[in-house]
């Protein structure tokens, strides 16, 4: 009889230990999905306003969280179960229409947002790549970009303090050593010729201090000529010379905006036709068709974003793939939680200054 009251006491304290643990891992998987999310950064398109290294803090409920599309996933995961290198962390045979609950504010111009990367097409959208950047372009504005500086509207953005551009720095034949590259935590370009010459990213104050330093001539910011041109930058058309300084003016939909199609704008629509809002569009002998229907017109059925990084001459971002549909949007940066330097060792890797630190 004793030990029988042993082991059932035994049984009940596992049991205790079991159900504590399920309901800390609801709780937990609960404020991940609905309240705030921890991410990584391992690129430096928002240098330096975010750093390689930095762990942020995203909130879900500024604009509302994203109730999940895919609800077959495994969780803490997001394409591939954790310690295997092909195995889906999801089952794509259910998806859920979007829906977003109610959020204390709306996106606005220049707020730092994590959305799902929208090229990848295979991929349900709420398990594409996460990417991070400043939002610039809001439903419904034009947005023009002219010698780096970016216009809405026909007002100039302001810059934030820490963005980055491309820098000329020219050196004597010394050159500038990994030492000054670790120091100044510069992380993109380097040397463009055998004769002192370097093509870097840096923020303004990087600049300065950069100017300072032994064997450094001059330190230029760098403008693209606006006649130079690239065919890979969105809406990838030889009718749009631009480049990553002198881009635009472009449109950014709103949703229940009528378009006029033609030849020259389709290639700012077709992905959303096709892809967002899943239509079907082609063009034969110059005549658009959407859903087997002749057409000159189209209503836009959602909201579109614009965003950039802050590391303006290395950010991978609307300028090359495009807009960002709403249902993309998981929420917004809000605050490096603790920050990690690769480069360094012991303590010194751990930047003590970013714990904390708000985005803006």
């Amino acid at each position: 009889m004793l030990a029988y009251l042993i082991m059932a006491k035994k049984k009940t304290y596992l049991r205790e230990w079991i159900e504590a643990f399920i309901t800390a891992l609801i709780i937990v998987l609960l404020l991940r999905l609905f309240v705030i999310e921890a991410f990584t950064i391992p690129t430096s398109s928002m240098e330096k306003t975010i750093q390689v290294g930095d762990f942020i803090m995203v909130s879900k409920i500024h604009y509302g969280a994203r109730i999940p599309i895919t609800p077959l996933s495994f969780p803490f995961s997001h394409q591939k179960i954790p310690f295997t290198d092909n195995i889906p962390a999801y089952s794509s045979k259910i998806q859920l229409p979007y829906f977003r609950l109610p959020g204390i504010t709306e996106i606005k111009r220049n707020d730092i947002i994590v959305f799902n990367y929208p090229l990848e097409n295979e991929i349900p959208i709420d398990h594409r790549t996460h990417f991070v950047k400043r939002c610039v372009g809001m439903p419904g504005d034009t947005l023009l970009v002219a010698e780096k500086y970016i216009i809405v509207n026909n007002d100039t953005l302001p810059s934030p303090e820490l963005t980055e551009y491309n820098y000329h720095v020219k050196t004597d034949t010394a050159g500038i050593s990994q030492e000054i590259f670790e120091e100044l935590e510069i992380f993109d370009g380097g040397a463009i010729s055998n004769k002192g010459d370097y093509r870097i990213a840096l923020s303004k104050e990087m600049a300065q201090k950069l100017k300072q330093k032994e064997h450094i001539i001059d330190v230029i910011e760098f403008t693209e000529k606006k006649e130079n041109y690239y065919d890979y930058l969105f809406p990838y058309s030889d009718s749009f010379h631009w480049n990553t300084d002198f881009y635009g003016p472009i449109y950014i939909p709103k949703k229940g905006d009528t378009i006029y199609l033609s030849l020259q704008n389709i290639p700012f629509y077709k992905k959303i036709i096709n892809d967002f809002e899943n239509n079907d569009l082609y063009i034969i002998n110059d005549s658009i068709f959407i859903n087997n229907r002749y057409t000159t017109t189209y209503i836009i059925q959602k909201n579109y974003y614009f965003v950039m990084g802050d590391n303006r001459h290395y950010s991978s971002d609307s300028r090359f793939w495009g807009f960002v549909p709403e249902d993309h949007i998981v929420g917004k940066a809000w605050f490096v939680l603790f920050s990690v330097n690769k480069h360094n060792s012991g303590f010194s890797k751990i930047r003590w200054n970013r714990f904390f630190t708000f985005l803006k």
